[in-house]
């Protein structure tokens, strides 16, 4: 994760953000209070949010965890999109 102050952030805008977003990377901007903020591309918050939502609950992570247990253990099926 890279980090640029403030004063090069603001005036470098464009560049960072396409930076972020084609790195799928995310960007600590600092201050001089410590007062710092990180920037990362939507697509990334999003599927950071979704996660959160999925493991906020236990029931769902006990479901989570089960799935890549009976994964693991070959305990699935594949199907194709005709059988579907």
């Amino acid at each position: 994760m890279e980090a640029t102050t403030y004063s090069n952030f603001r005036q470098n805008l464009k560049d960072y953000m396409d930076q972020v977003n084609d790195d799928a990377d995310s960007l600590i901007v600092t201050s001089k209070d410590d007062k710092n903020i990180v920037v990362m591309a939507q697509s990334d918050y999003d599927n950071l949010m979704e996660n959160f939502y999925l493991m906020s609950s236990e029931a769902n992570r006990e479901k989570i965890d089960q799935a890549i247990k009976e994964l693991d253990e070959g305990k699935y099926t594949s199907l194709s999109l005709e059988d579907i």
